[in-house]
C-alpha cells in the first residue's frame, strides 16, 4: 500500500461525518405520528421493553436497550437467535418488543415475529425498508432508512446504525421527560459513577461536624484563631457569637493579610480581620452545589450553617476530591 498524506485521511474522515449528519438530519421528517405511537406504547408498557436484534442491528439495539434502562424504562437486549431457541421465554405477558434490521427481513427475527404475536405482546419495528415483512408486521415501523452509507462501497453499515441509534435515543428521551425522570433518578441507577456521587452525595455526607469544625468565638485574638486554623486544617475558621452564630470567617488568605498589615496577633480580635458574614451553604444541599458556590467565589471552603445561621460543619476542597465529587 502507497502511503496515504495525512490530508487525504482527514478529508475521508470528514466525508464519513458529513454523510452521517446529512441522514441524521433526515430523520427529522420521520419524528411523526409513528414516533408519537411508538412512545405510547412504550410508555404504556406495564413490564419490560425487549429489545433485539441481530448483527450491528443487534450491537445497536444493545445500546438502545441500555439507554431506555438508564433514563427510567425497564429494558433488555435480547438476541433473537438465543430467543428461538429458549430465550423466548424471557418475553412476558406485559412487556413491549423493539426489533431492529435494516433490511426489515432477517429470518432470524421473522421467526420469532409469530410467537411474539401469539404472547399478545405489541411489535415496532425499527427498519430501513417501510415495505418490509417486518415492518409491516408490526404495530408501528419507525422508518431509519439511511439513502448512503459512509463506506465508499456502500455496504458496511454506519449511516443505517448511526440512524438507528439516533432514533433510539429519540425515544429513550422523549420518555424520559414523558416520565417526568430526575436527575436524582438518573443519578439511582448509576450509584458507582462519579455523576451518581455528583447527585446523590449531600453537603451533610461529607462535612466535619462537632468539634472537627473549626470554630472560635468572637472575643478570640488572631493567634487565638490562629491555633484554632492549625489544629483543625481547613485552611479557616469560623468565627461566632456565644450562642453559635456565625458572624465571620477567616481564612489562610485572610491571615497572609494580617501578615502584612503588622498587626499583633496576641492582642488584635480577630472580628477586626475576619470576613464578616462569609459564603455558607445548608447541610441538606448537595455537595455538587457547594463545588459549584465554591469555583463560582473561588474559595476552598464552605461553612455549613442551620436555619438560625449558627455553624453545624464545614467542609473544603479536599473533601469534595476524597469524596468524588470533584
Amino acid at each position: 500500500m502507497s502511503p496515504i498524506p495525512d490530508e487525504q485521511f482527514r478529508q475521508l474522515g470528514l466525508a464519513v461525518i458529513d454523510t452521517e449528519c446529512n441522514e441524521i438530519a433526515r430523520l427529522r421528517s420521520r419524528i411523526d405520528e409513528h414516533f408519537a405511537a411508538a412512545c405510547r406504547i412504550l410508555a404504556n408498557c406495564k413490564a419490560r421493553v425487549v429489545v433485539t436484534g441481530m448483527g450491528k442491528s443487534g450491537h445497536i439495539g444493545g445500546k438502545i436497550a441500555a439507554t431506555l434502562a438508564s433514563t427510567g424504562t425497564p429494558a433488555f437486549f435480547v438476541h433473537p437467535g438465543e430467543a428461538s431457541h429458549g430465550d423466548l421465554g424471557m418475553i412476558t405477558a406485559g412487556d413491549v418488543v423493539l426489533a431492529l434490521s435494516n433490511s426489515g427481513e432477517t429470518s432470524e427475527i421473522l421467526t420469532i415475529v409469530p410467537l411474539i404475536k401469539r404472547l399478545g405482546v405489541p411489535l415496532i419495528g425499527m427498519t430501513g425498508n417501510p415495505a418490509s415483512t417486518l415492518a409491516t408486521e408490526a404495530a408501528v415501523n419507525l422508518d431509519v432508512s439511511v439513502s448512503q452509507e459512509a463506506c465508499p462501497h456502500d455496504l458496511a453499515p454506519t449511516s443505517s446504525t448511526t440512524a438507528a441509534l439516533v432514533m433510539g435515543d429519540a425515544l429513550a428521551i422523549a420518555l424520559l421527560d414523558a416520565r417526568g425522570f430526575t436527575p436524582e433518578d438518573f443519578a439511582r441507577s448509576h450509584p458507582g459513577g462519579s455523576l451518581g456521587r455528583k447527585l446523590l452525595l449531600h453537603v451533610a455526607d461529607i462535612m466535619h461536624g462537632g468539634a472537627e469544625i473549626p470554630r472560635v468565638e468572637d472575643n478570640a485574638t488572631i493567634g487565638q484563631a490562629l491555633i484554632e486554623m492549625t489544629n483543625k486544617g481547613l485552611g479557616m475558621t469560623a468565627i461566632t457569637d456565644a450562642h453559635g452564630r456565625l458572624r465571620g470567617i477567616y481564612t489562610d488568605g485572610d491571615l497572609r493579610r494580617t501578615f502584612e498589615s503588622d498587626l499583633d496577633l496576641k492582642s488584635t480580635p480577630v472580628t477586626e480581620v475576619m470576613t464578616a458574614g462569609g459564603i455558607t451553604i445548608d447541610s441538606d444541599a448537595l455537595a455538587a452545589e457547594g463545588l459549584n458556590l465554591m469555583e463560582r467565589h473561588k474559595i476552598n471552603s464552605l461553612l455549613v450553617v442551620d436555619a438560625e445561621h449558627r455553624v453545624v460543619g464545614a467542609f473544603n476542597m479536599h473533601d469534595l476530591l476524597r469524596a468524588g465529587v470533584v
